[in-house]
């Protein structure tokens, strides 16, 4: 992912050359002479490729790339072993939450359910040491909940604001370093402030997890499995880092691929693995594997449009037809209302729509009120840390599949998750409370010098 002082073209014309530079590996050395030896020394190296940057526009820094390198799988057990020492002093609580678009990919991996892979993948993580595997829903119900309530203050106040709309989904990393470190402040006062599920997920470990458990924040190593390595970098933005205890939200990021390494270092076999069920974060077990409404994402553009509808026009929309335009990863949905289009909604996936989407928005031609942005063609389920090839290229084959076995888990809607709406009241102090504001939401701050070259071929 580190390809240092050079430009987005020369970015590219690497990946067309496959001259896919590995991550230069300043802390191996270091790490290696001071590691304890173990059972896990045997593990691999993580290798991030060029090609595996979905955001690599102003490419990141050599200090970024180098604590993108230490969130590797010598780090988990670099704890896992710390944890093993006498002295408790050094212990951590291990925390583990897996992204509900990883799920699918151990299913079809292993030929499971997408149920029986969750308890599967549960069990081998606790069999590693990991102490606490949580079900992430939770933390996408609070995202969608927050962008629903941005997208309906923005249209409000949409006559005196400028930026109201086109209003982008903010849950992607890669769609919004793209948009922070390249395409600047004409596209970032766009983005929804909601957090990403990923980073919600990270304030409810760090914040009322760890109350739970009587701990402080930085006793706790808190682990997510996610399907792309922008996930890695997310981990590492500065309004993630609590200063006051040394110690980020999410302390490290493996992906799906990197999960499947462990196993096969550690020669695993799946049919021997205990199942264990995903837990909650209030200490309770999840008995069923829940998922929104759509297969590539977690439904930002469907629960979004119907609330809108219901709450702008009242409205009930129960069947949401997609359009698709150009291809079938850039996709339109319209309320009309006496015969006019009130709502106008949109889903773009991949960076050629992406691209295609900003030229217009700069030229005032993107009519959209809201739009769900992803980084990867296909979604989150094709996310370059699960779904490609040795040699970089999608499985197109596996994708399917992954989509095939995830339509058929239950659809929740957020509003009708309990939990969440205990945790308003109980812990953020109101929906609409300050400390819902500051531990939900986050902002986005554009690079000084934006280098966009919006000619470049995806």
């Amino acid at each position: 992912m580190k390809c240092e002082n050079c430009t987005k073209t020369e970015c590219s014309k690497k990946k067309k050359k496959n001259e896919d530079p590995e991550v230069s590996d300043p802390l191996s050395a270091a790490f290696a002479e001071g590691e304890e030896k173990s059972e896990f020394h045997r593990l691999a190296e993580t290798r991030i490729f060029l090609s595996d940057c979905l955001a690599c526009g102003n490419c990141v820094t050599s200090e970024e790339g180098a604590q993108i390198f230490a969130q590797n799988q010598k780090e988990l057990f670099r704890i896992l072993n710390l944890n093993k020492k006498c002295d408790t002093s050094l212990h951590r609580l291990v925390v583990a939450s897996v992204s509900p678009q990883s799920v699918p990919y151990f299913a079809v991996k292993f030929r499971l359910s997408v149920c029986e892979a969750s308890r599967k993948l549960c069990g081998f993580l606790k069999s590693l040491g990991v102490h606490h595997v949580l079900d992430t829903t939770i933390a996408a119900d609070f995202s969608i909940l927050e962008t629903q309530r941005d997208f309906i203050q923005r249209f409000r106040r949409q006559t005196h604001d400028e930026h109201a709309f086109p209003m982008f989904a903010s849950a992607c990393p890669g769609w919004v370093q793209y948009a922070e470190r390249v395409l600047g402040d004409s596209v970032t006062p766009h983005i929804c402030t909601a957090k990403s599920p990923q980073q919600i997920m990270g304030s409810l470990v760090k914040g009322y997890f760890a109350s739970h458990k009587n701990l402080s924040p930085d006793k706790i190593f808190h682990l997510t499995v996610a399907p792309c390595y922008d996930r890695k970098m997310e981990a590492l933005r500065e309004d993630y880092y609590t200063a006051l205890y040394k110690c980020r939200d999410v302390d490290c990021v493996l992906t799906s691929g990197e999960v499947i390494q462990i196993m096969e270092q550690q020669n695993t076999s799946v049919k021997e693995v205990e199942e264990s069920p995903l837990e909650n974060v209030f200490g309770g077990t999840s008995c069923q594997f829940v998922r929104h409404e759509g297969t590539s994402s977690d439904g930002y553009l469907a629960h979004v449009f119907r609330h809108a509808a219901k709450e702008l026009f009242d409205m009930d929309v129960k069947e949401i037809t997609y359009k698709t335009l150009k291809n079938k990863d850039f996709q339109e949905v319209c309320l009309e209302k006496d015969g006019e289009t009130v709502l106008r909604f949109a889903a773009a996936y991949g960076f050629r729509n992406i691209q295609n989407m900003v030229l217009k928005l700069r030229k005032g031609k993107f009519h959209y009120h809201f739009v769900e942005v992803l980084a990867c063609p296909g979604g989150c389920l094709n996310g370059k840390g699960q779904a490609q090839t040795v040699d970089g290229k999608p499985e197109r084959a596996l994708l399917h599949e992954m989509e095939e076995v995830f339509t058929r888990v239950p659809v929740r809607s957020p509003e009708s998750n309990p939990q969440v709406q205990e945790l308003y009241t109980s812990w953020l102090e109101g929906a609409e409370s300050q400390k819902s504001r500051d531990t939900l939401h986050t902002k986005y701050v554009p690079a000084t010098h934006t280098g966009a070259k919006l000619d470049m071929k995806w």
